[in-house]
C-alpha cells in the first residue's frame, strides 16, 4: 500500500509517505514556503494544503497522486462539535470545521489525478498516537497525547497491541494543557502557538513560588484526565509586552506553570501504567516537545522506556495518520529509523548551486575534517548535510556548529540567530561518550530530553550548560550518523572534547534551513566562518579576502 499523510488544518502543515508500512519520505511545508510554521493556526488559513511538501513526498518515491492507495487527513470533521459547546471562545471556527469537511475536494485540487474519495478523515489525537507507537520501536506500547485541541478534546491515552490501538481515555475541551501553554506564552509577550519552548527556556531562572496557586486551576482528576483552565494570569503577574525584558515574576510564573505541568503528566502516566503495565510509553503532541516534562517522566514516572516521535507537534500528525491506515489495512509499520526524511542533494548538485552563485568554495579531502579543524579555532559552522530533518530539532543535517568550552559562544551563537539572551543552545556527544558527561535518559538521539551536565563536565563545556546545569543533548550513533560521528572524533582529537554545540540552521523567526538556496542565503547574512554544504567548504576569508589582501 502507498499511503500520503496530510497534516494542514491548524498548524505546521506537513505530508509524509508510508508505503508497505515502510516511512519513505516526510517534510514541513514551511521548509518549503519559507514560512515559519507553514501559516497561523487561524481559520481563515485552514483551507491551505501542504502542496509542495506532498508532491515532493510523490516525487520522491516515482509515484503519482493516481498511485496512492488513499490519502489520510489528520482531523475528522464529523468528531468536532460548535466552538461554544466546547467552552472555547473561537467565534470563526464553524469556518474551520467547513474548510475541513472539503479538504478531499482542496486535495484533488492540489494534487491531479487523486480522487477525492480516496481522502479519509483519521482523527487527530488517533494521528499523533500512531505517529509515536507506530514508528517507535516497541510493537506494544502505552501511548499518551497532549496537545491544544483536536475535534473535541485535548488528550488521549491508550494502549497499541499488534498494532491496534484502544483508547482508554480523553479529556474533553476546554481543559487543555496545551492552551494553557499558550495562554501562558501569549501573556510573557511571546508569539502563541510558536514560542512556547521559549517559555520552558525562560522557567529554568524561576522559581514554581505560584505552584499552589495553579494547582487550583491545573490539577490531574485521577480517572485518566485532569482539570486545565481559566488561570488568572494578570493577578499572578503583569502581562510583558513583546520586546520589553522579562521580570522575576514571569520567570516565576514559568517555572510555576512548568513545574504544575509535570505534576499533572506524572499522574496521567501513572493512571495509564496502572490501567496497562506496558512498559514502554510512546509519546506526541505538541506538549511532548517539552523536552524537561518529558525527562520527568522518564526518570519519575513508572514506565520502563518513554520513547518520544521527533516531529511530535502537528506536523507529524501527517506521519501518523498514514501509518494508523497501514496498520487499519493489516500492514504494521516498520520503526522509525531516523528524522532525515526530507530533501537531499547530490554531490554533483550542490556543486552546481556553488557555481551558479558564483561562490568560491574548495572541496577538502574531508570535510568532517575541515570542519573540526575550524571549529577547534572557534570558528562557527553551517553544516549542510545529507536529508534534512523532520521536525524542530536539528540533528546534524541542518545545524550551525560551534566550540563548546568557551562560555562567549553561547552569546555569540543567540547573536548570530538574533535570538533572547537566556535561551540555550544544546550539544551533540558520541553516543559512547555521553555517559561520563550526562546523566540522564540514554540515549537521546532527538534531542528530546535534558540531561544533567556531570560536575567534572560543567567547566569544560560551559556553552552548551544552561543556568539550572542541564544541556538538551543529541547522542551521535556512528552507524546511523558517520559524518557527524567522524567529525565529533576529529574534534575530540584536536581539543579534548566529545561534544559540539549543534542549533538549528536559521536565524530568528525563519524556518529552518531546507535546500541549497537557503543555506547559502543563511551564510551570506550571518557572521559564519565556514559553510559545510556537503563535501565542499566556503569559507568567510574566500568570500571577503584574507586581512592581508585589500
Amino acid at each position: 500500500m502507498s499511503i500520503l499523510g496530510i497534516n494542514a488544518l491548524f498548524h505546521d502543515p506537513a505530508a509524509a509517505l508510508v508505503v508497505d508500512g515502510r516511512i519513505v519520505a516526510a517534510a514541513e511545508e514551511e521548509r518549503f514556503s519559507r514560512r515559519k510554521h507553514g501559516k497561523r493556526p487561524v481559520p481563515f488559513a485552514a483551507w491551505e494544503q501542504p502542496v509542495r511538501s506532498a508532491a515532493w513526498c510523490l516525487e520522491r518515491a516515482g509515484l503519482r497522486p493516481a498511485d496512492l492507495d488513499a490519502v489520510a487527513y489528520s482531523y475528522d470533521p464529523a468528531l468536532a462539535r460548535p466552538a461554544d459547546a466546547m467552552g472555547l471562545d473561537d467565534p470563526w471556527d464553524g469556518l474551520r470545521q467547513t474548510y475541513a469537511r472539503e479538504a478531499p475536494r482542496f486535495l484533488a485540487d492540489a494534487l491531479p489525478g487523486l480522487a477525492a474519495e480516496q481522502v479519509r478523515f483519521v482523527p487527530h489525537h488517533v494521528a499523533h498516537a500512531a505517529s509515536a507507537a507506530l514508528a517507535g520501536p516497541d510493537r506494544d506500547s502505552a501511548v499518551l497525547v497532549l496537545d491544544g485541541r483536536g475535534e473535541c478534546a485535548s488528550h488521549l491515552a491508550g494502549v497499541y497491541r499488534g498494532g491496534e490501538l484502544e483508547v482508554l481515555a480523553a479529556q474533553d475541551l476546554p481543559s487543555s494543557l496545551g492552551l494553557v501553554y499558550e495562554e501562558l506564552t501569549e501573556h510573557l509577550g511571546f508569539l502563541r502557538s510558536s514560542d512556547e519552548y521559549k517559555v520552558m527556556a525562560l522557567a529554568a531562572f524561576g522559581k514554581p513560588r505560584f505552584l499552589p496557586e495553579l494547582r487550583t486551576h491545573i490539577h490531574a482528576t485521577g480517572d485518566g484526565g485532569f482539570l486545565a483552565r481559566a488561570v488568572p494570569w494578570e493577578a499572578l503577574s503583569e502581562p510583558r509586552a513583546a520586546g520589553r525584558e522579562w521580570t522575576q515574576d514571569h520567570a516565576d510564573l514559568a517555572a510555576s506553570t512548568q513545574a504544575c505541568l509535570e505534576e499533572v503528566l506524572l499522574d496521567l502516566a501513572r493512571w495509564l501504567h496502572g490501567r496497562t503495565g506496558a512498559e514502554t510509553l510512546a509519546l506526541a503532541g505538541g506538549v511532548a516537545l517539552n523536552c524537561v516534562a518529558n525527562t520527568r517522566l522518564a526518570v519519575e514516572g513508572p514506565f520502563r522506556r518513554v520513547w518520544v516521535q521527533p516531529a511530535a507537534g502537528d506536523a507529524g500528525t501527517a506521519l501518523g495518520g498514514a501509518l494508523q491506515l497501514e496498520a487499519d489495512g493489516g500492514v504494521l509499520p516498520t520503526p522509525m529509523e531516523g528524522a532525515d526524511l526530507g530533501r537531499e542533494w547530490s554531490d554533483e548538485e550542490l556543486r552546481g548551486w556553488l557555481e551558479r552563485a558564483r561562490v568560491p568554495y574548495e572541496r577538502p579531502p574531508d570535510i568532517a575534517e575541515a570542519v573540526a579543524r575550524e571549529l577547534a579555532r572557534d570558528g562557527i559552522v553551517a553544516w549542510f548535510q545529507g536529508r534534512s530533518e523532520y521536525g524542530p530539532r536539528a540533528l546534524g543535517h541542518r545545524s550551525l556548529l560551534a566550540h563548546p568550552g568557551h562560555v562567549a559562544n553561547l552569546e555569540r551563537l543567540n547573536h548570530v540567530k538574533g535570538r533572547e539572551e537566556f535561551r540555550p543552545v544544546a550539544p551533540m556527544v558520541a553516543a559512547d561518550r555521553a555517559a561520563e558527561i550526562f546523566e540522564g535518559p540514554l540515549p537521546s538521539p532527538y534531542m528530546l530530553f535534558v540531561h544533567r551536565v556531570t560536575r567534572p563536565w560543567r567547566d569544560r563545556i560551559p556553552a552548551v550548560v544552561h543556568v539550572d546545569g542541564t544541556a538538551r543533548i543529541q547522542t551521535v550513533d556512528p552507524a546511523r550518523e558517520p559524518l557527524v560521528a567522524r567529525m565529533l572524533a576529529a574534534f575530540e582529537r584536536r581539543t579534548g572534547l566529545p561534544v559540539v554545540v549543534n542549533t538549528s540552521l536559521n536565524t530568528a523567526g525563519r524556518p529552518m534551513v531546507d535546500d541549497p538556496r537557503d543555506a547559502l542565503e543563511c551564510f551570506g547574512s550571518a557572521p559564519v566562518d565556514l559553510l559545510a554544504l556537503g563535501p565542499y567548504a566556503v569559507r568567510r576569508t574566500l568570500l571577503c579576502g584574507t586581512p592581508e589582501e585589500p
